[in-house]
């Protein structure tokens, strides 16, 4: 069997086309996930905070700790 190692135009611009919207496809998954993730640490941070609220404590926010010079 004879294997063509050249392209006509039109299937290189068939394969630039195909490689470009799978570039979309991987971008916009990659951005999806890291809102998903955003989203979902969000989340997190507020289910504990409601926690410690319905345990009656008073003093719930985070506290940041700066480092010591």
């Amino acid at each position: 069997m004879e294997r063509r190692t050249t392209l006509t135009p039109r299937e290189r611009q068939e394969e630039a086309d195909r490689f470009t919207a799978s570039l979309a496809g991987f971008a916009a998954a990659l951005l999806l996930g890291l809102i998903g993730l955003w989203v979902a640490e969000g989340l997190a941070e507020v289910s504990k905070l409601e926690d410690c609220l319905l345990q009656g404590r008073m003093n719930c926010e985070r506290i940041e700790l700066s480092p010591v010079p």
